[in-house]
């Protein structure tokens, strides 16, 4: 019988994104690597627990959810999250930038300094700044700032994210011009905290790290892995958890690895690049299928 691999997700590396399975076994990913696997028939998708531990109750988890989570679970993991405020007493150091995922789609957020631009690679940012460095609380109350004062949301849906990718501007000047923009108004706003220190406009483009430069636009993006079901493609670019797969004659789609986890998986085999998952079209209707 074939192993089963289960999937914890897509981080990034210095060297670039890296799929992590259970027991924290690593294939680093790049550019051409074939990747192919499949859903095994009648299998279930099950909660991944939350903080590091199993989910009791091994609760299924519908196949479109991207935290792969039952409900109780969910509220755990959230509940020991930054993003909850019920960690005040943090004592590390926080970052406050502005990242931007294509035109008109700005966003504003904080991250442990020690984590340098991780966040921003994991959120699949084309491009972003610093704006300054904090305590926590100070950087939440400068985050809540500038999204009250500039109107910079501090969410992007990853929908919007994967459907400007194969229309960004060609050059860094042009994809750095609204980055420069908001931080210029972002830093002249009165009220900031006196505990964080404001950090100059250094613009960080990803377009490079991600391939998406060189790659061919996506037509659409995987909505859910479902029994029986299998993918194989040529990695062709990577953005936040998103991998972008070249699967034959339906051109490149982009994978949510998130979708991945609470699967157990099988190798694909070395049958010609194609895929079985519905997917949905950019530019279509939102129940657009191919």
């Amino acid at each position: 019988m074939a192993q089963v691999w289960k999937c914890a997700g897509l981080r990034w590396s210095p060297d670039g994104p890296v799929l992590v399975w259970d027991g924290e076994r690593r294939s680093a990913l790049m550019w051409g690597k074939r990747v192919a696997f499949a859903v095994p028939e009648g299998s279930v998708r099950r909660c991944v627990g939350a903080r590091g531990n199993p989910c009791p109750v091994r609760a299924a988890v519908p196949g479109r959810s991207t935290g792969a989570r039952c409900e109780e679970c969910a509220r755990l993991d959230r509940a020991h999250s930054v993003a909850a405020d019920t960690l005040a007493d943090d004592p590390r150091p926080y970052r406050v930038y502005l990242a931007w995922f294509g035109p008109g789609l700005p966003k504003v957020g904080i991250t442990a300094a020690e984590r340098g631009p991780a966040r921003l690679l994991e959120q699949g940012a084309v491009c972003f700044s610093w704006l300054g460095t904090g305590p926590l609380m100070a950087a939440r109350r400068t985050e809540e700032l500038l999204r009250a004062a500039l109107r910079v949301p501090d969410r992007v849906p990853y929908a919007e994210k994967r459907a400007v990718r194969s229309a960004l501007p060609e050059t860094e000047a042009a994809r750095a011009a609204e980055v420069r923009e908001l931080h210029a108004r972002a830093v002249a706003l009165p009220g900031w905290p006196q505990s964080l220190r404001p950090e100059p406009c250094h613009v960080v483009d990803h377009v490079r790290a991600f391939g998406i430069d060189a790659a061919p636009g996506a037509a659409g993006a995987i909505v859910e892995l479902v029994p029986g079901g299998a993918v194989r493609g040529e990695l062709v670019a990577a953005a936040g958890p998103d991998l972008h797969l070249a699967a034959g004659d339906r051109g490149v789609v982009v994978l949510d690895t998130r979708l991945m986890t609470g699967w157990e998986l099988l190798p694909a085999g070395t049958a010609a690049a194609g895929h079985s998952f519905p997917v949905r079209e950019f530019g279509r209707a939102p129940d657009a299928l191919f």
